[in-house]
């Protein structure tokens, strides 16, 4: 969400708009917010939207110049209604690429569809192992040597998108859910942005439910 190339077509250079859904803290949107304010990186973020107010990230996020939004999902009676009033904002404000950022609520199929190819996911795991919740759990109770974290074009299937970028994190023999989630968490802050890059460069994309890798 990697690198320079001076072939890329000129349209993909800072005329990408983002938009980054959260629920909590977004540490994660800090890094696409920090990565995005670089001088040439190829998108920009424009918008923040949570579904509860307390959501600090929002601060952070407004303290940064980017617009906020608050759409609560109580406001509404479906899953699908709520995420009709999302995708209202998102081409309200123009934006091209959504990316989830800690935003803990399942999207409606609708939602996926209609963003096909234009809407990345962040999970801590090395799909498509551990999919769901709580996943660090998931992977010390296997007894893996190795995790890690996954970008990936969200689909209706829950953690099932094609990925785009994957990063390892050993596992220690004294690890605990939280230290290991600690650890990945640093690779996650450098994976989101280098697969945003990639997309918003036009590095990959989704073809035929397949991640399609620029030669």
């Amino acid at each position: 969400f990697f690198f320079n190339d001076t072939a890329t077509p000129e349209i993909y250079t800072l005329s990408l708009l983002d938009a980054l859904p959260i629920s909590g803290r977004g540490s994660n949107m800090r890094s696409l917010i920090a990565a995005a304010s670089a001088p040439g990186f190829p998108a920009k973020i424009a918008l923040v939207i949570a579904n509860v107010v307390s959501a600090e990230g929002l601060r952070f996020a407004a303290e940064a110049g980017i617009a906020t939004k608050v759409i609560s999902h109580k406001a509404y009676d479906s899953r699908e209604e709520f995420d009709h009033a999302v995708n209202g904002a998102l081409e309200a404000a123009g934006i091209e690429i959504v990316c989830l950022a800690g935003f803990m609520r399942i999207l409606s199929d609708w939602f996926a569809r209609r963003w096909e190819g234009r809407l990345l996911n962040i999970h801590p795991s090395l799909l498509p192992l551990f999919k769901g919740t709580h996943v660090h759990e998931q992977a010390l109770q296997a007894g893996v040597r190795v995790s890690g974290c996954t970008v990936h074009f969200v689909v209706p299937e829950l953690d099932a998108g094609p990925i785009i970028a994957q990063a390892t994190v050993p596992v220690e023999s004294d690890d605990t859910p939280e230290t290991l989630a600690t650890r990945i968490l640093g690779e996650e802050h450098k994976l989101y942005p280098a697969a945003l890059k990639m997309l918003a460069e036009g590095k990959v994309r989704l073809e035929n439910g397949r991640a399609v890798f620029a030669r």
